[in-house]
Order: C-alpha cells, then structure tokens, then sequence
C-alpha cells in the first residue's frame, strides 16, 4: 500500500494531505521545516516504511521508520504543532492554518482504520512525502 503525503511549508508549521488510490484519507500538521533538526522540525520528503506500533499511552499508532538522524517518528492526534510535536505527524480533520488543525482523534482513527488492516495482511506500507502538488487552496498567509 502506498500513501502520498503532500506538504505546504510555512514559518510556524507544516500542513500536509495525505491520499491513497487519489482519495483523500487525512490532512496533516507537523513542525515547520528546520534542516531535520531533531525535535524542532518535521522530517525530510522522501519514502519511508510504516509500521504498526502499540502502547498503553498511545494504544494502536503508526511509525514512520528509517527516517535518516531521526527516531521515533509517530503519527498521533495533536492540533496545534508547536505545542504538541516534536517532530511526528499529526492527522487532522481540517486545516486552519500553518501547523493547526481540529479533530485529531477522528483523523487519525480514520487512517488507523485505513492502514492497519493491510499492515495485518503482511503488506508493505510505504508513506511517499512530497511538496504540494495537490494541495490547491490550502495555502495560508502567515500571521504577524
């Protein structure tokens, strides 16, 4: 299974939208871009493995791995990225601006549902990051 994640890079934070087979499964927040500094900024664009992950703070979750200098690559809920990230993925319901969303839970319910049913199967779950291309209308001007 192949995901596409699509991201708009702003000074406060990144947005993103993430589509398997062209459909729309979730919109994504993360940490503004940073030179992959760990901690501070979201990872590279490039394909990376995903992997199913479970533990009694998160429960059921997904990790990105093999992220070059980087560890622990999670997508979790969060809605706002500079409060909540350090580093991971948030899904999202909606966008609201750069690196803040609404209804994280739901969203990432909905691309749990999405992915671990195939990482169960044994398939291969490879998440593809690249800069929008597809993200019409969801650019944001920065606040002051």
């Amino acid at each position: 299974m192949d995901l596409e994640l699509y991201r708009s890079y702003f000074p406060s934070g990144t947005n993103g939208v993430v589509y398997c087979r062209g459909k729309v499964i979730c919109h994504t927040i993360e940490l503004p871009w940073r030179a992959n500094q760990r901690r501070i900024s979201c990872i590279p664009e490039g394909s990376y493995h995903l992997k199913a992950r479970y533990t009694d703070k998160r429960g059921w979750h997904l990790q990105v791995v093999k992220v070059p200098g980087r560890t622990w690559i999670l997508f979790h809920p969060a809605n706002d990225a500079l409060r909540e990230l350090l580093g991971c993925i948030a899904p999202v319901t909606k966008l609201l601006g750069p690196g803040y969303g609404t209804q994280s839970r739901p969203a990432n319910q909905r691309l749990l549902n999405h992915v671990l049913p195939a990482i169960r199967r044994d398939e291969e779950v490879l998440l593809h990051i690249t800069r929008n291309s597809k993200m019409v209308g969801y650019e944001y001007s920065e606040k002051s």
